[in-house]
């Protein structure tokens, strides 16, 4: 499997267990501080190449040193980086994460260089020669531009899958109607789903994204799982009965967990059910790359983990 992970490269700083910011010039001591790459093309590619896929990365990141360490960190984990620009004008998208100790994750964030990947950096050889294209965050580099990226894809025979980074209350249909007809595979979380669709239910929204023109969703949902969606109406996934440390890079995770599935033949159910088992060894740990598993090490924890329910 030759895959691009093209969008959004974001350096994470990562800091752990944090209850409260230190009023004024106080000090808090935390367990942990990790820097790791993420985002929604960056943080794919990272389990993508663990779970044996040749990954090559492209965006835009800036002429900093951060853009300098987030590309070192996807080239120690065998990535190709020569697709991704370098924008002098603008820094390196970078986030700040204090990670609570239940592992929820607020973010202090600068979106820095991504927005300013334009058509002009395409590399279209390169994308005609893959075998699938993942783009995150579409509503970065606009709608028009990822449009005309995912449907060159398509027309050269390259699958498609497209995943979101904006919170859904920051979206709109709007933001992403161009691409969906492009989209083989439209991985959001369910508060994107709600977000971009303006509805209060879930199913009400897949519904929508379908009738614009997605092909199969799979709507991640944190501990209550994954919800496809696709011709044959909706079927759940339970997720896999853990203690998260960080949830950072799960959504991400479970899409290369997908992905990988559904290109070695796997049914979208039990293509799902790789991303979840993947999405939950990332949790265990701190930042998006974490956990040192392959594809067999992700089937084995998959096969023996109890869940939430029945797979």
């Amino acid at each position: 499997m030759k895959v691009i992970t093209l969008g959004a490269h974001v350096l994470d700083i990562l800091v752990r267990p944090v209850t409260e910011i230190p009023a004024g010039q106080q000090t808090a001591l935390v367990e942990d501080i990790r820097v790791t790459a993420a985002g929604t093309a960056a943080g794919t590619a990272l389990t993508l190449a663990k779970l044996g896929a040749s990954v090559h990365t492209a965006g835009a990141v800036g002429t900093d040193a951060s853009g300098d360490f987030l590309l070192t960190l996807l080239e120690r984990a065998g990535i190709d980086t020569k697709l991704v620009v370098r924008k002098p004008d603008h820094a390196t998208s970078s986030s700040v994460l204090p990670i609570r100790p239940d592992g929820d994750r607020p973010s202090l964030h600068l979106l820095g260089a991504n927005p300013f990947y334009t058509l002009d950096d395409v590399n279209w050889d390169a994308l005609r020669d893959a075998d699938h294209l993942h783009l995150g965050g579409p509503e970065l580099m606009g709608a028009p531009t990822a449009a005309r990226i995912l449907a060159y894809a398509k027309d050269n025979g390259v699958t498609t899958s497209v995943d979101l980074i904006a919170p859904g209350s920051l979206g709109s249909l709007d933001a992403i109607a161009a691409v969906l007809p492009h989209t083989d595979y439209f991985l959001p979380n369910d508060d994107q789903v709600l977000g971009f669709t303006g509805t209060t239910d879930l199913l009400d929204g897949c519904r929508i994204l379908r009738d614009a023109g997605a092909g199969l969703l799979a709507v991640t949902r944190g501990a209550d799982g994954t919800l496809l969606f696709g011709p044959e109406g909706p079927e759940d996934i339970p997720a896999f009965d853990i203690v998260p440390v960080d949830t950072t890079g799960c959504g991400d995770a479970f899409s290369a967990g997908f992905l990988r599935a559904v290109a070695l033949g796997r049914s979208p159910r039990d293509a799902a059910i790789l991303g979840n088992a993947v999405a939950a060894l990332v949790a265990g740990g701190l930042g998006s790359d974490h956990g040192d598993f392959n594809l067999a090490a992700a089937d084995a924890f998959a096969a023996i983990t109890r869940t939430r329910g029945d797979h």
